[in-house]
């Protein structure tokens, strides 16, 4: 069934390469996507009917580029608290 809707829903093109070969390879695109939107584990765990601690264990490698990110704010609160250290 999912090959004969991927032919359906897909360009030619696009039917034959293993993108999204299977159903679950979606799923776990979106979950990916969503860690690295920045969406905090739990909220993503909740929305897929995980627990925080599978997604943590299963996507802990997708979340490139979220130290450069949280850096800037964890310095700014240090600062706003007044601990320079």
């Amino acid at each position: 069934m999912w090959a004969e809707a991927r032919e359906y829903a897909l360009p030619p093109d696009r039917v034959d390469p293993p993108l999204a070969g299977r159903p679950y390879d979606l799923r776990h695109a979106r979950i990916t996507r969503r860690l690295n939107a920045g969406v905090p584990i739990a909220e993503v765990a909740r929305r897929v009917g995980n627990s925080p601690e599978v997604i943590h264990r299963r996507y802990h490698g997708c979340s490139d580029g979220h130290e450069e990110a949280a850096n800037p704010k964890i310095t700014k609160a240090l600062e706003e608290d007044g601990d320079t250290a």
